[in-house]
């Protein structure tokens, strides 16, 4: 609906109406207006699957909802660093969507991976705000173009389970903006979701839902963000604060008792009238939008659903180690061990949990395979060794070509709602596989879970595949894996370190009672791990394939360029082996020296492509101001420092084959005061402010000679005490009120150079 006309719908409402407009009619639907011919809109939960509630509503997965298909979770499907795959499923989603009356599905979660510990990271992209942003942004793209709108959340620094509703999530300026805003902002700049979903907590002691900051001048001056901002469900603290801030629709219902608070301030003259109208316009902007694209042709087909669903989960899976063990051969015994092979755990808890209308168990899939032995092994139930359990799959294992244990983390370790303890997986799947080992040399373990695991085990297994939570179809694809009739072409979106108490957050994670210091600041993942050339598991970008890749002819449109410029960066991939495969070429970034602590390195780019064997591609990267700067605080604003930069090409974040150094020049002219406790080091990093002070020094100088022409023997007692290197590195830190002292100056002097300095 046009402006004008939604203008005119504005005008005719009373005061009354236009406040019932800003919150929920029930618990998946917007208010409506008979009078006025404006309808309810049902939103649904939903960021890897419709969750359409018909009857009891909740917000945690409690109660049951239609059948629908599940996809892999965002965990997953973040592994396959696969743009078109992500906007293919958002097609799907969106379709959906359209066949069942939603107007947006809430989704995708893109908050930043912190601690493996999170009762959501299954939820959650990536420890990377680039690969989070860009992942958001392709299902964005998908479900949009269904005419079906997003909710990209939860808006902002919602890392963590623990005290969700009421701890603040303190963290500095450029933390925010190089990583936890950065994982918002790609998405909602290029793609421009429909809605925003803001998040419970508070940062740094404002709740989101009154932060005006984040909501408003970031989010919408910024940014240029043109939908509505919704509640997460029950995230509303202060309803007029909240309103003038920038949060649109409070979501669910408050039976009108936020409502009438609105109406008594505009009538108290404490809310602006135009601030109602202004998320009144927004709301109804999103409601016609849908409306007026319904299609009412669409036809949610969960079996052809089911199988687009299995193709995803192929692209998720990655393999993480592999000893000559995989692929298997269907004509070899082979056992499958572990509850999860034909039960899997393929989905998280909470608001995103999907009532799926099939599930596909690697045994279902295996059905035509006479090989294929199984034995439970474990009962996820309780943690408890069983050893009737264990001793019919020792028993299988000895049988068998190879063992495949299929483990991972039950339902009751990882859910909406609270976080883990512990990176452990249950003690007594630890156990069955030690047990396995005894009796077979070729073991694989298949996990299942939604975040990194310790693995006591790594180097004793022969194979070992990460299934993350790859949807309804999981065995499918996995079967397909495991013998080789699909190659693996995942990576890891996050590192997996070899014990938790390795992880940069460990000491201040989940925060002490309702404060959570995020002290590592821009230091989340490998940009940790990286930087203090630590020992992982597994590091980030990491994921194997059956076939080889090499990559040569690493090129760079211009060796110099200013931060204004892009790069064209290119680089050939082969395929060197005997099958087709697929490759996620990573670009990262190295600021050679920085006056300010920066990681190793750091995610620019990444493109995934496919070969044939004996076939090679070249990828093309494009990198602009951002790919090289680093959030200043002082200009509050991107910023690049003049110098050289090297542009890696990896195959993980530790594997970097190639390497090239281009020079990039800042055009940004930063504006310094100084004083007297600026040291000398800083002071001459300006050509112009050193020359001030040298002059300056060199006619102390001249002073100081004539005084030991004067008294030579105390000169010469000095000059051994202190040799020129020491006075070099003394001066270096030394305050330039230190010149009173050491240079013999005089404070009128010390005003004169500071004068001098502030005026360049």
């Amino acid at each position: 609906m046009k402006e004008e006309k939604i203008k005119e719908l504005i005008a005719q409402m009373t005061l009354e109406e236009k406040a019932s407009l800003c919150s929920g009619g029930d618990f998946w639907h917007t208010k409506g207006i008979e009078r006025l011919g404006i309808a309810p809109s049902m939103v649904s939960d939903g960021p890897h699957g419709l969750r359409k509630q018909d009857q009891e509503a909740d917000h945690l997965g409690v109660n049951e909802s239609i059948k629908a298909v599940c996809f892999p979770a965002g965990c997953a499907t973040a592994a396959s660093f696969n743009r078109e795959l992500l906007e293919e499923m958002g097609e799907i989603l969106g379709n959906e969507c359209q066949a069942e009356g939603v107007s947006v599905i809430l989704g995708p979660a893109v908050n930043i991976k912190r601690s493996p510990l999170c009762g959501r990271n299954f939820e959650y992209y990536s420890e990377d705000p680039l690969l989070a942003t860009e992942m958001a942004g392709a299902l964005i793209k998908g479900v949009q173009s269904k005419n079906v709108g997003t909710s990209i959340k939860h808006f902002l620094a919602n890392n963590q389970e623990t005290r969700r509703m009421s701890s603040s999530s303190n963290i500095d300026e450029r933390t925010l903006r190089e990583i936890y805003l950065a994982a918002f902002e790609g998405a909602v700049c290029k793609q421009k979701p429909w809605t925003v979903m803001c998040s419970y907590n508070k940062i740094n002691g404002v709740y989101a839902a009154e932060n005006k900051t984040y909501l408003t001048d970031v989010l919408r001056k910024e940014w240029g963000f043109d939908g509505y901002v919704v509640s997460d469900w029950g995230a509303v603290n202060s309803r007029v604060e909240d309103l003038a801030a920038g949060l649109d629709l409070e979501m669910p219902s408050s039976n009108g008792e936020n409502d009438q608070l609105i109406v008594t301030a505009v009538k108290e003259g404490r809310l602006s009238e135009e601030i109602l109208d202004q998320a009144v316009a927004r709301i109804l902007n999103i409601v016609f939008r849908f409306a007026e694209n319904r299609d009412k042709t669409a036809v949610f087909d969960r079996d052809a659903d089911h199988e687009a669903a299995r193709k995803i989960a192929e692209e998720t899976i990655v393999l993480l180690k592999n000893d000559g063990v995989l692929p298997l051969d269907e004509s070899e015994k082979i056992a499958f061990i572990g509850k999860y092979a034909k039960k899997p755990r393929y989905q998280g808890g909470g608001s995103s949990h999907i009532n799926s209308h099939k599930v596909t168990s690697v045994m279902d899939a295996a059905a035509a395979n006479p090989n294929i032995i199984f034995a439970q092994g474990f009962d996820d139930e309780k943690d408890e060794i069983n050893e009737t359990l264990v001793k019919e799959a020792v028993e299988a294992a000895r049988e068998a070509k190879a063992a495949v244990i299929f483990a991972g983390l039950p339902d009751a370790f990882e859910s909406e709602g609270f976080d883990r303890t512990h990176m452990r997986i249950p003690d007594c799947q630890n156990a069955l596989i030690d047990e396995i080992l005894k009796v077979q040399e070729n073991v694989i373990v298949v996990l299942h879970n939604g975040s990194p695991v310790e693995m006591p085990w790594a180097d004793k297994v022969k194979g070992i595949v990460e299934a993350y939570l790859s949807g309804q179809a999981v065995g499918a694809a996995e079967y397909d894996i495991l013998f080789g009739r699909v190659n693996p072409s995942a990576k890891l979106p996050e590192t997996f370190p070899v014990k938790l108490e390795d992880n940069p957050s460990y000491l201040f994670f989940p925060g002490e009672g309702n404060s959570v210091d995020y002290r590592e600041g821009i230091f989340v993942g490998y940009r940790y791990y990286d930087k203090k050339k630590m020992e992982v598991l597994f590091p980030f970008g990491h994921g194997l394939s059956y076939t080889e890749f090499t990559y040569s002819n690493l090129q760079a449109d211009r060796q110099r360029l200013k931060d204004t410029d892009t790069l064209t960066v290119s680089v050939d991939i082969t395929n060197t082996g005997k099958c087709p495969g697929k490759e996620i070429v990573q670009l990262y970034v190295r600021d050679k020296e920085s006056s300010v602590l920066r990681p190793e390195k750091e995610l620019r780019d990444f493109a995934k492509i496919a070969l044939l064997p004996g076939e090679t591609k070249t990828v093309s990267f494009t990198l602009g101001k951002r790919a090289f700067a680093y959030y200043n605080t002082e200009i509050h604003d991107w910023y690049v420092e003049s110098g050289e930069f090297d542009i890696l090409i990896g195959k993980s974040s530790r594997d970097i084959v190639l390497c090239q150094t281009v020079m990039v020049e800042s055009t940004t002219q930063i504006k310094r005061t100084y004083d007297g406790d600026s040291i000398y080091e800083d002071i001459y990093k300006d050509p112009a402010a050193r020359a001030v002070v040298e002059r300056f020094r060199k006619k102390q100088s001249t002073q100081m000679e004539n005084q030991e022409k004067k008294e030579p023997e105390k000169s010469s007692a000095a000059k051994e005490a202190i040799t020129e290197e020491m006075e070099l590195a003394m001066m270096k830190y030394m305050p330039l009120r230190g010149m009173l002292s050491f240079d013999k100056g005089s404070h009128k002097e010390l005003e004169a150079i500071l004068k001098e300095l502030n005026s360049l």
